[in-house]
């Protein structure tokens, strides 16, 4: 007689499967990265159809704790790192909070006149030119984002790749005594293109995250746009409302 599921209770079967394949997955016992038995296996321990385990395990790839390849089976998905929508830290600054190392890998650095769209975001004027930087940004060695930023040349005249190396923010702040103020961020959810799913290691078709944030100094000017692909499967942002 099976033990694992209680035929009296209200839940369905597959919401205990569920349940109870969750528990062992925060408990560690399938760790992120490996796979979860089989559905014939599981058919068998849990003594319900393929149907039940089916949908046990499709609930949990909805929830994003599993994740199915094909030809392959059903693995456990990364925690996914929560990132706050409240402040404004730099990427290097978020992941060193969380016990991760950062890292960045340069694509681009150029400078250029900018898109018209950069050119009133940014409050420029036409003539003038923006840094444009773009690189992978890295945790624990690992793709998390792929981001492009667009810098005004007439705040940064003597900005090049090594003053970069570490933080933008810590260039701006510790360089060039300026003070950041605050940020306005738009976020969307998108599929990858096959040149992101590349360089961010995913499957495809593979959902991210689309990321918009232009920040301000105190002084009320625009000193940067960020426009920036996450991967949705190892980031997810976090909201505390307040009335």
């Amino acid at each position: 007689m099976n033990t694992l599921l209680d035929k009296q209770s209200p839940l369905p079967m597959y919401a205990q499967i569920a349940q109870n394949l969750k528990k062992k997955i925060q408990k560690g016992m399938f760790q992120a990265g490996s796979p979860i038995p089989s559905e014939r296996e599981l058919t068998e321990t849990y003594e319900v159809s393929r149907m039940t385990v089916r949908q046990a395990i499709t609930n949990l790839v909805n929830e994003g704790l599993l994740y199915r390849a094909i030809g392959k089976g059903t693995f456990v998905s990364e925690e996914k790192i929560e990132q706050p929508l409240q402040g404004l830290t730099s990427f290097t600054e978020d992941m060193k909070a969380r016990g991760m190392t950062p890292g960045s890998e340069m694509l681009e650095f150029y400078t250029a006149a900018p898109p018209s769209e950069v050119t009133v975001k940014l409050q420029l004027h036409e003539t003038d030119q923006v840094v444009v930087m773009k690189r992978i940004r890295h945790a624990d060695s690992r793709p998390m984002a792929i981001e492009t930023t667009y810098i005004p040349v007439t705040l940064f005249s003597d900005l090049n790749q090594e003053a970069v190396k570490q933080s933008f923010y810590a260039y701006i702040q510790e360089k060039k005594q300026l003070t950041i103020s605050h940020a306005r961020q738009t976020i969307e959810a998108a599929i990858a293109k096959k040149d992101e799913a590349a360089l961010l290691l995913i499957r495809e078709p593979s959902a991210v995250l689309q990321i918009e944030r232009l920040s301000y100094l105190t002084t009320g000017i625009p000193f940067e746009l960020v426009r920036s692909t996450y991967r949705a499967d190892r980031y997810k942002f976090q909201s505390e409302n307040k009335r």
